[in-house]
Parts: structure tokens; C-alpha cells; sequence
């Protein structure tokens, strides 16, 4: 016998209703994570540019646009040597290269850097740039440092001693593949006993708000992911 219509929708009904009732308790896939971005905006830059996430890059001198750039990026906090810094990071054409500084209103400290399979240790920190008040032509800082150059194990490879100078030459209007920044021109000169690891004497050009136009490794800035609105023309 064939059941009536009626019979028809009641059984539809009741199997659609256990239906739902065992999705709702069987597992569900798991989503994805949503990934969290963020911008910096112009208000947030330091006057010695630090903030996480800033990023620039370089080209070395007379290198046409179309090669492939060096890029630096502010990786944030961490801890070097016990110390709590802030770690920054070149990566690009094979190289790569992690500094570790301290950077308040007092200027810029740097306790170490990385390069594959070798750390370099500072002690005292190096001081790279001056208090933010400090800035003039004329000035001038210089110090020392204890060197101490060890293997991914741990094992000290080197000891010795680094010191160094830095004058401030000039102030003056540049044009960059970047755009036009007034820039204070700074020669900083390096010895070491422990093999040369820095070059002997260099020119960098330094913006505030915005970070090295050129830098001691005579690459010109290309390009940046934030604004300042400050030093620019």
C-alpha cells in the first residue's frame, strides 16, 4: 500500500529534524587563524625610526632600479645577551644580518649583531648615534668597545678591541631614487683587533623620522613602507 501524502511529509520532516540534530554535534573543521596586520602611521615614528614592522630598501650606489634590493626591517623586541633590545634585520641578495640595539632619546646603542653562523657581542654597547637634542655640525662622539666574536655552539672564536669615532660634516639637501630628504652627513671611522670586521672609515646620511638615506654600507634607500610627513622636501 503507498502512504498518503500526509504520512510522506511527516517521515521528510522527522528525517530532515535528526538530520540537523546530529550536524549540530558532530566535529567541525577547524577555521583558520585570522592574520593580524598593522600600519604606522607618521604620529607613531620615532625620531630614530624603531617602531616593529618599519621596513626600507636599498640599492648600492650606481645599481639600476630594476636589481634586486636589500631590505631592512624593525623585527621588535627580544634579548640579547640578557639584555632587553630591539632586533633588526638586512636580508637580500644572499646576505642576511641581524643588529641588536637599544634606541631611546639618550641615541642609539648597539650591543650586537648576527650573521650566519657568527655572533658578534659588544661590550660596552656601541654608541651609534647621539641624544636626539644632540645634533649640530661639529659633533662629535667616540668610544670603545671589547669584542667578542663566537660560533653558533657558543664557542668564542675571537676577543679584542673596537673603536671608534663619528663626525658630523654637514647638513644638506639630497635627492634620492626615494625622493629629496635634508640629511645630516656623517663620517664614521672604525678600527679593531680582531681582523677588520668593520671597513675602516664611512659616509652615511641620516634622516630624523626617517632612518639612513645612505648607509654605512654605501646603500642608497629606494623605498619605505610607512610616512612621516617629517624631513622630507
Amino acid at each position: 500500500m503507498m502512504p498518503s501524502a500526509s504520512r510522506l511529509l511527516l517521515v521528510t520532516a522527522t528525517v530532515l529534524a535528526c538530520a540537523a540534530a546530529l550536524s549540530s554535534c558532530a566535529p567541525r573543521q577547524q577555521q583558520r587563524g585570522t592574520v593580524i596586520t598593522s600600519t604606522t602611521s607618521f604620529s607613531s615614528v620615532s625620531f630614530y625610526p624603531s617602531e616593529t614592522g618599519l621596513a626600507w630598501t636599498y640599492l648600492p650606489e650606481g645599481d639600476v632600479s630594476t636589481e634586486a634590493p636589500y631590505v631592512v626591517k624593525q623585527l621588535g623586541p627580544t634579548v640579547f645577551n640578557g639584555i632587553p633590545v630591539l632586533a633588526a634585520q638586512m636580508t637580500g641578495r644572499g646576505a642576511e644580518q641581524t643588529w641588536y640595539r637599544t634606541v631611546d632619546d639618550s641615541g642609539v646603542k648597539l650591543f650586537g649583531l648576527r650573521k650566519p653562523g657568527v655572533t658578534i657581542s659588544l661590550n660596552p654597547a656601541w654608541q651609534e648615534a647621539p641624544a636626539v637634542g644632540a645634533w649640530k655640525v661639529g659633533l662629535s662622539w667616540e668610544g670603545s668597545s671589547q669584542v667578542t666574536v663566537s660560533d653558533d655552539a657558543g664557542k668564542v672564536q675571537a676577543n679584542g678591541t673596537l673603536k671608534y669615532r663619528y663626525d658630523v660634516q654637514d647638513y644638506r639637501q639630497v635627492k634620492t631614487p626615494a625622493g629629496t630628504y635634508n640629511v645630516w652627513v656623517v663620517t664614521r671611522q672604525i678600527t679593531d683587533t680582531v681582523g677588520g670586521l668593520f671597513p675602516a672609515a664611512q659616509q652615511y646620511w641620516f634622516t630624523p623620522y626617517v632612518g639612513d638615506i645612505r648607509t654605512p654600507e654605501a646603500l642608497l634607500m629606494t623605498g619605505r613602507n610607512f610616512t612621516s610627513k617629517v624631513g622630507e622636501k
